[in-house]
């Protein structure tokens, strides 16, 4: 009689495609998650049909003097609040826990039972939250746009050089606007997976992505080179709004959206060497320690410094705001202004070539260099009519902050942009040339020889 060997089944690690699925069934079947989502895809319609309809507009925010005027100002304004709180906010709450979760559960080895494979698991986590960050983005897009069309209207938006924009040209770029904040988003998720997983059960690996996104705008407040602005990934959430001048500055925008997508890459795999070297054997794991410095912290100073330095052999460093920005774009959105206003006031047509508007910009009542942000801006713009030899002149008080963005006070004439009304045939309307919102573009205005 002879004895049999039978040799038992190896069991193969479950595919990628069923660990996502896996993944993505655990992150929105938390009660948290569930809540975020429903606030994304509810939350910015409620605060653009309540905003639209109330007197007061929340003009300190880029775009939001414009919310009664067009339903596409309230995306744009959405999308400056969800750059400074909301992204940072969801991307910690999904990102930034996905790994931390099992730490505080104890599931790690049966998980790795179950699947087999830490890169498959990593992979996994990754690309669900990948998915539901995007979803949450997405609803913050759709709500927004929707109740400001519907409530306001599909109308043209006035764009932050002053010209009007049409309806299908405003929704371009509102939507390409949104789809360059992704790249900081992405940046901040990756920033949440290295913690979630250097951290471990530590809170600071949830709170990470906010911390950073914090730190990031206290920066971008102060008054630093535009090189190390540029080198945060953080700044497309920012040089979006220059998609809204002619020409567009796009020199700012893909710059930052490069940086993101760096940031992006060698975050995550920071966050993968680390994931794929640790002793899952220990119950109380709290990080990684030491690597957690070397090959998680210790990178990414090293990449910012690098990117700075190249940025500033690049831009030469400053504030990238000097006396001939300010005054080229005054006097190019006056120009655009004034003809709507001209307009409003059924008046003849004035191009802006028979216009030849010009402004002279002193700052600190000429006293200082005229360079770098401050509320001390002072501009005096000239234009001409045709037929008439006295050229015109109006005031205007500018505050400009460190970021380029600056918003123009008219101080007379009154008839011109001293009263934030004109009297129109058709009754009393907003004046254009009130008050006005810029961007001045912070990279040299020519190429360094």
């Amino acid at each position: 009689m002879t004895a049999t060997l039978v040799q038992a089944p190896v069991a193969s690690p479950v595919s990628v495609a069923r660990g996502y699925r896996f993944e993505l069934v655990k992150l929105v079947s938390q009660w948290r998650v569930r809540l975020v989502i429903i606030a994304c895809w509810l939350g910015p319609a409620l605060f653009v049909a309540v905003i639209s309809r109330q007197a007061s507009l929340p003009v300190d925010t880029l775009f939001g003097r414009w919310m009664h005027a067009t339903g596409w100002a309230g995306p744009l304004v959405i999308l400056g609040f969800s750059g400074s709180w909301a992204l940072p906010l969801l991307t910690s709450l999904v990102a930034g826990d996905v790994f931390a979760a099992e730490d505080r559960l104890g599931t790690w080895r049966h998980l790795l039972v179950a699947v087999r494979s830490p890169r498959r698991i990593f992979v996994s986590k990754a690309l669900a939250s990948l998915t539901v960050i995007v979803l949450l983005v997405i609803g913050l897009v759709c709500s927004s746009t929707i109740s400001g069309l519907a409530v306001v209207g599909n109308r043209s938006l006035i764009g932050l050089d002053g010209q009007l924009l049409s309806p299908g040209d405003a929704a371009g770029k509102v939507l390409l606007a949104w789809a360059c904040a992704l790249a900081p988003t992405l940046a901040l998720a990756a920033i949440g997976l290295l913690g979630s997983v250097a951290l471990g059960r530590s809170p600071m690996g949830l709170l990470l992505p906010a911390v950073v996104a914090l730190a990031m705008q206290l920066v971008q407040q102060l008054p630093v080179p535009v090189a190390i602005r540029y080198a945060l990934p953080g700044y497309a959430f920012i040089s979006w709004n220059g998609l809204f001048t002619g020409p567009a500055q796009l020199g700012p925008l893909l710059i930052g959206i490069a940086v993101s997508l760096v940031w992006v890459v060698v975050a995550t795999a920071l966050a993968y060497f680390l994931f794929v070297r640790r002793d899952f054997t220990n119950p109380a794991h709290d990080g990684s320690g030491r690597l957690a410095f070397t090959a998680g912290l210790l990178p990414l100073v090293v990449l910012f410094a690098l990117t700075a330095g190249v940025l500033t052999a690049a831009t030469g460093g400053g504030s990238g705001i000097d006396q001939d920005k300010v005054q080229r774009s005054v006097a190019t959105s006056f120009a655009h202004l004034y003809r709507l206003q001209t307009k409003q006031l059924n008046r003849p047509d004035v191009t802006e070539e028979q216009q030849q508007t010009s402004a002279a910009c002193t700052k600190g009542g000429g006293q200082v260099s005229a360079v770098g942000p401050g509320n001390d801006w002072r501009c005096v713009v000239s234009w001409h009519l045709p037929g008439v030899e006295a050229a015109g002149s109006a005031i205007y008080q500018l505050d400009i902050n460190p970021l380029g963005r600056y918003v123009a006070d008219g101080d007379g004439p009154k008839e011109v942009n001293g009263f934030f009304l004109v009297r129109t045939p058709a009754g009393d309307e907003p004046n254009p040339l009130w008050q006005f919102d810029g961007n001045l573009e912070l990279l040299p205005s020519t190429p360094k020889g």
